[in-house]
């Protein structure tokens, strides 16, 4: 794992499959109630659809009929969902959770966008 350093907080980068992701667990530790930020900013319809069109994009296997009951639902003050439950229910590649405590996010979002 290589480390990046960002207004003076340390951000791994983890390689997976030969694609970089940074951990956004990382870049919100230093912030007060952070990981519920990470939390908070999955529950946001914009959000949502932001991901679901990145994966629209750039993975053939996202499984768009499971995003669209997802995206129905977002911004509702019932819904919740984790990154976990994202990948599983979406195949995502673009968002993953590890074991490590670290949701990390596909540097090339950052870099198309």
């Amino acid at each position: 794992m290589a480390k990046i350093t960002v207004q003076n907080t340390q951000i791994t980068v983890v390689t997976i499959n030969e694609r970089d992701y940074i951990s956004l667990t990382d870049m919100v530790r230093n912030i007060e109630n952070g990981l519920a930020l990470i939390e908070k900013w999955l529950r946001n319809k914009n959000t949502i659809e932001f991901l679901g069109i990145w994966e629209e994009m750039y993975n053939p296997n996202f499984n768009s009929p499971e995003f669209e009951g997802i995206k129905n639902a977002a911004g509702l003050n019932r819904f919740i969902l984790s990154v976990k439950q994202w990948v599983e229910k979406t195949n995502s590649r673009g968002i993953i959770a590890k074991a490590i405590r670290c949701v990390c996010w596909r540097t090339m979002i950052i870099e198309t966008c």
